[in-house]
């Protein structure tokens, strides 16, 4: 790994001075500290690859300061330096953490073997990580080829290693738990747990018990110990499950329902919210889990990811078929608004898939375009909703009418209109999701096919 950033902690000058001699020289970026407190102060996860630290060093020794890197980046290898024959203090340090140890005096051959060999170790472990991750299926592909697409992944990218929890903001459909997944696996929890939880999709006392836990239930909260808590549709939780929340996000405990004492939980938080529902989340908890926000914009406004997005649907759900998208279909698909975003075009890649019968997809398959429909009060069976309420109220029934039909009817409509989306249905409705999920359960209405 030529060109890795190390740090070098020694505390005489001729020494310091002579190994970031050779290790320049060698091809590597070295920086150097004098003391351990300097090295703390100086040490970047980001910037450095390698720490190579002096056990006797004036003030924190070399097993504070290899602890305090442990702390701060697990995954960063350390090689400490030890007087010649003090085989305690290379054990102790072999015990906590230390990937090698090299005995004074050294020369160049044997600092930049021992140099090699730890970034390789680091290396093939890092590799080992990605690969044990890929198999459990945590990580799922971002497709993307905007620039505001990429920064985006940019700045997920640099928060992934911190602890910090983080705040996606974006419309339903967009991406967020990909971006969740993403940010996890680049984190040095990536082979602990992610767990997501919907906070919409149930309702308050199942969704209280759901994460928090009950008597011998434990929650999924704690079921993230150690790795991430990815909570989707923030701003649908009622205000008690948010109150716990902060309570997590604050002291690290999730409080059972029904009492008990708390229980300690450490994980990461990473919620998603939709960016004009916002206010729905209470202001101390919102600032608490905002410490990096990051906002994932529509597909509207990245009209240049549809073309990749749309070969990867297809390639995806036409198996061993090989299927042609013509120009023409891909310039329809980039005119259209989406207000399902990414997942209402995997549908209607889907679509275009099933129905076409030779080796290319026909742009008469494509569904009718949602936000066309919406915004016409005369297209679909939900026109009479979309065009106002003064019209039906002013033709009620004079011998009365069923108010419990007429939330069926209503519903059913809205899900017509939405096309089955759930959120856009209850974001329609100006409710949130888990009562329009309680009452779709109440009434019995399934989601038109």
């Amino acid at each position: 790994m030529i060109g890795a950033g190390i740090l070098l902690v020694e505390d005489d000058d001729s020494g310091r001075e002579l190994g970031l001699f050779n290790l320049r020289k060698a091809g590597y970026r070295a920086e150097a500290a004098a003391t351990g407190e300097a090295a703390r102060a100086l040490f970047d996860p980001e910037r450095h690859d390698l720490v190579i630290t002096d056990v006797k060093l004036p003030g924190e020794g070399g097993l504070d300061v290899l602890a305090a890197i442990k702390a701060q980046s697990p995954r960063t290898p350390v090689i400490v330096i030890t007087a010649y024959g003090d085989v305690d203090l290379a054990v102790a340090a072999m015990k906590a953490g230390a990937v090698d140890f090299i005995g004074k005096p050294f020369n160049r051959d044997h600092l930049l073997l021992a140099v090699q060999r730890a970034l390789e170790h680091a290396q093939l472990r890092r590799e080992v990580a990605r690969l044990r991750i890929q198999a459990r299926g945590v990580e799922r592909p971002l497709i993307h080829a905007s620039a505001v697409m990429t920064r985006v992944l940019e700045i997920a990218d640099r928060v992934a290693p911190s602890a910090a929890p983080v705040l996606l903001l974006g419309e339903s459909g967009t991406g967020k738990e990909l971006l969740a997944r993403r940010i996890h696996v680049r984190s040095a929890r990536a082979d602990a747990p992610f767990v997501a939880v919907h906070c919409g999709a149930v309702p308050s006392d199942i969704l209280d018990v759901d994460l928090f836990g009950a008597g011998d239930r434990q929650g999924r909260a704690r079921q993230a110990e150690g790795g991430t808590l990815f909570l989707d549709a923030l701003d649908e939780a009622p205000a008690a499950v948010q109150g716990k929340l902060l309570r997590l996000a604050e002291e690290g405990v999730a409080i059972p329902q029904g009492g008990g004492p708390p229980r300690p939980v450490d994980a990461r938080i990473v919620a998603a919210a939709r960016p004009d529902l916002r206010d729905q989340v209470r202001a101390d908890l919102l600032y608490r889990l905002a410490v990096v926000e990051i906002e994932v914009p529509p597909l509207r406004a990245r009209p240049s990811d549809i073309p990749p997005l749309c070969a990867h649907f297809v390639a995806r759900q036409s198996g061993e078929r090989e299927l042609e998208i013509p120009p023409s279909l891909i310039e329809a698909m980039m005119r259209r608004a989406w207000p399902g975003n990414v997942r209402e075009l995997e549908n209607a890649c889907e679509r275009l898939v099933l129905l076409c019968e030779g080796t290319r997809l026909d742009l008469a398959d494509l569904p009718p375009d949602g936000a066309a429909a919406a915004e016409d009060p005369s297209a679909g069976p939900a026109s009479g909703l979309v065009g106002g309420l003064e019209p039906f109220l002013a033709a009620l029934p004079p011998d009365g009418l069923s108010l419990v039909d007429l939330e069926r009817r209503v519903i059913e409509r809205v899900l017509e209109l939405r096309r089955g989306n759930v959120s856009q249905a209850a974001h329609y409705l100006q409710i949130p999701r888990h009562v329009l999920a309680y009452r779709m359960e109440k009434y019995g209405i399934r989601r038109p096919g």
